[in-house]
């Protein structure tokens, strides 16, 4: 059997090892634009390896977060990789974010993370000197990793195992003959029985390609970080208690595991799907994303949200006065800028921003079209789910 797999980021890497492990006969091939593994979202993220604190219980998120975490500690202790369990420390600023607080709380307990404990102020202080709170939920198994480092070891993986990774190959078409499917670059066509579709930020585009539905469609947000000057003022990492109705969990403090700390990110439309900076446009990105119904219900839906995210990212005063409110030591003198990533946010044609992990199957084609944070923490449990769904 040959088998494809679009995309050389952790999930696309972590699915084409597993189908080493269960299908040792087939033969197996990874694809992807560029010339190095974990390009995008992969080698841009945050680098922490999430307990599972905010999931619905019973979620996809929930479930593979959890076995996923697990199964990344293992991997990375079995490679000599780095895992730092500095811990984490959501906290609450207000008496108006005990409830919310609480709420988080109940959820992990649900989703089985271990070792919770509720802070006092002076507790918080114990864990976090610098921080402050009314209140804060810890979370000491929260760990740190290098996710570009643990991806190019998936791919070593499935090299060894005999399979195949193939940069520079941008896949610009997929048809299917019965069973077979496939997938031609601009210089070549390959055929495969079957294919999985990890593409990341591409990930709507290519399933499209393969004859799936057009939502839910990727519009592109740039998180902006800063750097700290003095990494000495967080020991670990510290959260805000995140807005409800939105996926992204706000402005937060993040130790990396070569010693920095990075703050942020805000969220801000990116005018293109690989824009890392602000001057990137991409008139056809742009194009796409206005076009997408599900763009101008999100639009009126959260307009003020984005503009408070716009003016953060202009104005740096703005930025750091957020973080201030959780350690209010920090000085704007105290950052500099860092480099950002950009989150493939899935946006349903009413505007609905998509929370939960979503894949889809046509025939011999299964489409990871959704896989945000903690979709790298969960790498290796969406492989295993993936594979037994697609392959059985």
């Amino acid at each position: 059997m040959r088998i494809g797999v679009v995309g050389a980021g952790i999930l696309g890497l972590a699915v084409a090892r597993r189908l080493g492990e269960v299908r040792p006969d087939a033969e197996i091939t990874v694809l992807d634009k560029e010339d190095r593994v974990a390009a995008h979202q992969t080698g841009h993220n945050s680098g922490v390896a999430h307990a599972g604190l905010y999931y619905a219980p019973g979620s996809l998120k929930a479930r593979l977060c959890r076995e996923g975490i697990g199964l990344l500690k293992e991997y990375c202790a079995d490679r000599g990789l780095p895992y730092d369990e500095c811990g984490k420390v959501v906290v609450a600023r207000t008496a108006a974010e005990l409830e919310p607080l609480l709420e988080i709380e109940k959820r992990a307990t649900a989703n089985g993370v271990p070792d919770l404990r509720r802070l006092t102020s002076a507790e918080l202080r114990e864990v976090e000197p610098h921080a402050r709170g009314v209140a804060a939920l810890h979370s000491p198994t929260t760990a740190i990793v290098d996710f570009p480092a643990i991806a190019r070891a998936y791919a070593r993986d499935v090299t060894d195992a005999g399979g195949t990774v193939r940069l520079g190959f941008e896949v610009v078409r997929i048809s299917r003959a019965g069973e077979r499917v496939a997938v031609a670059s601009r210089d070549e066509e390959l055929v495969f029985d079957r294919l999985v579709i990890c593409a990341g930020l591409q990930s709507d585009r290519v399933a499209r390609l393969a004859g799936d539905g057009p939502g839910p469609a990727i519009i592109p947000f740039r998180g902006e970080y800063y750097r700290l000057t003095r990494p000495d003022l967080v020991r670990g990492l510290i959260y805000p208690v995140p807005d409800p109705r939105y996926p992204f969990l706000g402005v937060h403090f993040t130790r990396r595991v070569d010693g920095g700390v990075d703050v942020g990110p805000n969220a801000v439309l990116a005018l293109a799907r690989e824009g890392y900076r602000r001057r990137d446009v991409s008139p056809r990105d742009l194009k796409e994303t206005l076009a997408w119904p599900g763009f101008a219900a999100l639009a009126r839906q959260h307009w003020r949200t984005g503009a408070k995210e716009m003016y953060g990212s202009l104005f740096k005063r703005a930025f750091v006065k957020e973080a201030r409110s959780f350690v209010p030591s920090l000085k704007t003198s105290d950052v500099v800028p860092a480099p950002a990533g950009v989150r493939a946010q899935a946006i349903d044609p009413d505007g609905s921003l998509v929370d939960d992990f979503r894949i889809s199957r046509l025939g011999p084609i299964t489409s990871v079209r959704n896989a945000p944070s903690p979709g790298a923490t969960s790498s290796l449990a969406i492989a295993r789910y993936v594979v037994a769904e697609a392959f059985g």
